[in-house]
C-alpha cells in the first residue's frame, strides 16, 4: 500500500496543482483586480498617444510587467512591449495581444478622465483620443498578466504577452504594428501555437461576447488620389482645369463601383474617401486636390478587382475633365482577419462559460484589424467584447467617434474571457483533451 501511495503521490500532486487554476478562482481574481484595471484604463484614456508614439504607455506597461517578474522585451516595432511568463509545469505556448495606440479624434464625451491632449496630424491641429478602446485592451491585458503571474507555479506552459503599437496604422513614411513586430522577431522570443485577442465594440451589449469562425473582419487598404489641374482665377474657371470639380466627380464615381459593379450579394466591399484637401482661397481654382481613403474586402481576388476599378475610374474621370489623377496605395495593407475554425469551435464553450446566454456568432465585419498578421503565422482567435448598456444600443456612438463611450462594467467580461481562454488552452493543450 505504501509503495502504491508513493507511486501515486506525484500524480496526486499534479492533479492538485491542476485543480488550483479553476474557473472560480480566475473569476475571483478578476473581480479583485477589476478596480485597478479600471484605474489603468482611465489613466491611459487621459494620456492617449498616436501610433508609433506610445512612449508613456509602453513605459507604464513595461514597468508593470517587470514588477511581476516577467521576462520583458521593449522597443519592438518602435514602442512595442512583449513579456514572457513561464509556468511551473510543461505545456504549450500561447500568445495574448493588446493594442496601445489612440486616434486623431477630439473627444466630446464629458468624463472626469476626458482626454485634453492635442497634436498636429497631417498638417492639421486635432485632439487625441482613445476612440477605439485600445486603452481598455491594454488595461485588460495588464490585469490578466498579473492574475496569471500570481499562479505561475500552477500553470502549464508559457504565455507571451504582446502589447502592440500602431494598430491603427503607422504615420506616413513609417512602418509599424503587428507586421513589423513579427519582422523584428516577436515570435522568436516565444513562438505561440495559438494566438488570442479581443476588441471592445460599441453596439454590443455590455458584458456580451461576439465571435465568428473563419473570415471575420475585412482586409484593409489605404489609398490616395491626387488630382492635378491647372490653377486660375475663380472668376474665370475656363482658363484653367478645376481639380475640385474633377475630385468631386471621382468621389461620386468611386461609389458606383460597389453599388453597380460588384456582386455584393456574394461578399461585401467598401470604398470610403475619408479626407479631401485642396485650395486655399475663395477666388482661386487650385492646381491640385488630394483625397485619401480606405478599401475593405474579404477575398484577394475581390481586392485586386476593386483596386483596379478605383484606378481606372479616377484616371478616366480625370482625363475626361482635362486633368490627371495619380493613384497610390499604402505599401502595408492589412489582410482579412480569419479565425481558425478548429480553434474557434474549441473555445466557443469557454466564451459561453464566461457570458452564458450572451455569447453570439456575428456576421462579417467590414472594420479591419492588423491582428490578422498573427493569424497568418499561427492559429488565432479574435473576438468582441460588448461595452454598450442595453438601453443605449440603438443610439450608441460607434468606435472611432468623438462620442465613443465605454460602459466600464463590460470590461470585466473581457478580462474573464482572456483568463479563461488562456488557462483552458494551457491546461488542455493543442489537442483540447
Amino acid at each position: 500500500m505504501n509503495r502504491l501511495l508513493a507511486a501515486l503521490s506525484p500524480l496526486l500532486l499534479a492533479a492538485a496543482a491542476h485543480a488550483a487554476v479553476s474557473p472560480e478562482s480566475l473569476d475571483q481574481a478578476a473581480a479583485s483586480i477589476e478596480p485597478r484595471m479600471l484605474e489603468w484604463r482611465r489613466d491611459f484614456h487621459a494620456h492617449p498617444e498616436l501610433s508609433n508614439r506610445e512612449i508613456r504607455t509602453s513605459e507604464v506597461v513595461a514597468k508593470h510587467l517587470r514588477a511581476l517578474g516577467l521576462e520583458v522585451h521593449t522597443g519592438i516595432a518602435h514602442t512595442g512591449v512583449a513579456a514572457v511568463l513561464r509556468g511551473g509545469r510543461p505545456g504549450p505556448v500561447i500568445g495574448l495581444r493588446a493594442d496601445m495606440d489612440a486616434l486623431p479624434v477630439t473627444e466630446q464625451v464629458d468624463l472626469p478622465f476626458k482626454s485634453t491632449v492635442t497634436t498636429e496630424y497631417r498638417g492639421q491641429p486635432t485632439g487625441v483620443m482613445h476612440a477605439c478602446g485600445h486603452d481598455a485592451h491594454t488595461a485588460i491585458l495588464m490585469a490578466a498578466a498579473e492574475v496569471l503571474a500570481s499562479r505561475r507555479e500552477e500553470l502549464p506552459g508559457t504565455v507571451l504577452f504582446v502589447f502592440q503599437p500602431a494598430e491603427e496604422g503607422a504615420p506616413e513614411g513609417e512602418r509599424g504594428g503587428a507586421s513589423l513586430m513579427l519582422e523584428e522577431g516577436l515570435f522568436g522570443i516565444a513562438k505561440p501555437e495559438a494566438m488570442f485577442g479581443l476588441h471592445v465594440m460599441a453596439g454590443l451589449e455590455s458584458g456580451s461576447l461576439g465571435y465568428r469562425a473563419g473570415p471575420f473582419m475585412a482586409g484593409s487598404d489605404f489609398f490616395s488620389i491626387v488630382v492635378h489641374g491647372r490653377q486660375t482665377h475663380g472668376a474665370q474657371p475656363w482658363n484653367g482645369v478645376d481639380p475640385i470639380v474633377v475630385a468631386a466627380q471621382i468621389i461620386e464615381g468611386l461609389q458606383t463601383i460597389v453599388s453597380r459593379q460588384l456582386d455584393i450579394t456574394d461578399v461585401p466591399a467598401v470604398i470610403t474617401v475619408g479626407a479631401i484637401r485642396g485650395g486655399i482661397r475663395h477666388n482661386i481654382v487650385p492646381d491640385r486636390v488630394e483625397m485619401v481613403g480606405t478599401v475593405r474586402t474579404f477575398r484577394p481576388e475581390v481586392r485586386e478587382d476593386v483596386l483596379a476599378r478605383i484606378r481606372r475610374t479616377a484616371e478616366g474621370i480625370a482625363a475626361a475633365g482635362g486633368a490627371t489623377a495619380e493613384f497610390k496605395l499604402d505599401t502595408t495593407p492589412n489582410p482579412a482577419t480569419i479565425n481558425d475554425v478548429a480553434l474557434t469551435r474549441r473555445m466557443v464553450p469557454v466564451l459561453e462559460r464566461v457570458a452564458p446566454g450572451r455569447t453570439q456568432e456575428l456576421g462579417l465585419r467590414t472594420v479591419a484589424e492588423d491582428f490578422s498578421f498573427y493569424g497568418r503565422e499561427v492559429p488565432a482567435l479574435f473576438y468582441y467584447v460588448g461595452i454598450t448598456p442595453k438601453e443605449d444600443l440603438a443610439t450608441a456612438a460607434a468606435n472611432h467617434s468623438p462620442l465613443f463611450y465605454i460602459d466600464e462594467p463590460g470590461l470585466l467580461a473581457g478580462l474573464r474571457a482572456t483568463l479563461h481562454v488562456a488557462v483552458d488552452y494551457l491546461e488542455r493543450g493543442a489537442s483540447g483533451d
